[in-house]
């Protein structure tokens, strides 16, 4: 067979009679047409030609050719970077846990332990599990003190932790909830020491004042284990509030009261009965019955998946007040009454507007 012969083109040669006709590129089998300027995977490197530049359409296709896999290193290398600082991170944490290089204050609170840890077991459950809504999480200061008032249910008191993600979670500075704890919380071991991690402390009013004082946000629910313990029949019907002690200690901080209304918790653990025999033998308030519990054994402790929402209402400003109002019986019975109405009647409004109890 000959040798093909070659035939040399000169761009600056025009044939005679005509114009120039420019080359026409036939695809072979196999391959797809492209339009003008459209880069070709794997194809070299555009060089310039003879005297000339190289196209600017070339060097954008060429780019745009090397720019998927480019980005798609970066995303990769910055995954490895992204594990490589939470596992850097965590195993800082665990040295400053060993070695004790971390701060409490003198509640014990644990600022440290309660966001990387606490709250991220607790975090699913708010999320995934009941689904909290939050709504009016801008009623709460962005700095200072300020009381939040809740109602209270549920059997378990669940509603309370949940109620400190939410505030943490939602609120635009991610304020810590120190909540105001029952004596029974601290006389049991292991939650002792969890609540006292987590800024819980004992529900007296010297300790609610110094933490307003010192500009913390305090919740407080003030029906108890009157509220967490009530029959399924009675659900969503505030019990009795006390004798107005969180007001007291509200106005002689000179802080808001923020009112505040949980949907969904009553319907967790459904109490229809109590054994007041198992109750003083164990030395608690009450011994719960449900329909699961204690029928089913450690699996009648799973609450229900039901649809939580946490409205928080209007604040109700206490710093007009003089001192010595924190004194007067009359003052103190008209806003814990106007705080227990408000509560009460934000409940009865989310409950109309509740499609299902579980979604």
């Amino acid at each position: 067979m000959a040798d093909a012969k070659v035939i040399p083109f000169d761009d600056d040669r025009v044939r005679s009679g005509g114009a120039q006709r420019p080359a026409r590129h036939r695809p072979g089998p196999g391959s797809s047409s492209r339009a003008p300027g459209s880069a070709v995977a794997g194809a070299a490197p555009v060089s310039a030609l003879p005297g000339g530049e190289v196209p600017v359409g070339a060097v954008e296709a060429e780019e745009g050719a090397v720019a998927p896999q480019e980005a798609q290193e970066a995303q990769e290398a910055s995954g490895r970077g992204g594990w490589d600082r939470r596992i850097a991170g965590g195993l800082a944490f665990l040295r400053r846990r060993v070695t004790g290089d971390y701060e409490v204050d003198e509640f014990g609170y644990d600022k440290e332990l309660t966001d990387q840890v606490l709250m991220s077991m607790l975090r699913p459950l708010a999320d995934k599990y009941f689904r909290v809504e939050v709504k009016g999480v801008e009623n709460i200061p962005t700095d200072g003190g300020a009381l939040i008032v809740a109602n209270h249910s549920g059997t378990l008191p669940l509603d309370g932790l949940m109620l400190q993600v939410a505030v943490h979670d939602n609120h635009p500075a991610n304020r810590h909830l120190r909540l105001l704890a029952a004596d029974l919380v601290f006389m049991l071991p292991v939650v002792n020491e969890l609540a006292r991690k987590a800024g819980h402390t004992l529900a007296c009013a010297e300790d609610a004042q110094r933490l307003l004082e010192s500009g913390e946000v305090v919740g407080v629910m003030p029906e108890g284990f009157k509220g967490i313990g009530k029959p399924f029949g009675e659900r969503y019907k505030l019990q009795r509030f006390g004798r107005g002690g969180f007001v007291s200690t509200a106005l002689r901080a000179g802080v808001p009261i923020v009112p505040c209304s949980i949907v969904g918790a009553e319907e967790i653990y459904p109490m229809i009965g109590n054994s007041k025999t198992l109750a003083r033998v164990l030395g608690i308030p009450y011994f719960p019955i449900t329909p699961t519990f204690p029928w089913l054994g450690p699996l009648g402790a799973v609450p229900l998946p039901t649809k939580w929402t946490i409205q928080f209402g209007e604040p109700i400003p206490t710093d007009g007040y003089p001192p010595e109002a924190a004194e007067d019986p009359m003052l103190m019975f008209n806003l814990t009454d106007q705080v227990r109405e408000q509560i009460q009647h934000t409940l009865y409004k989310l409950l109309v507007q509740r499609r299902s109890v579980f979604f």
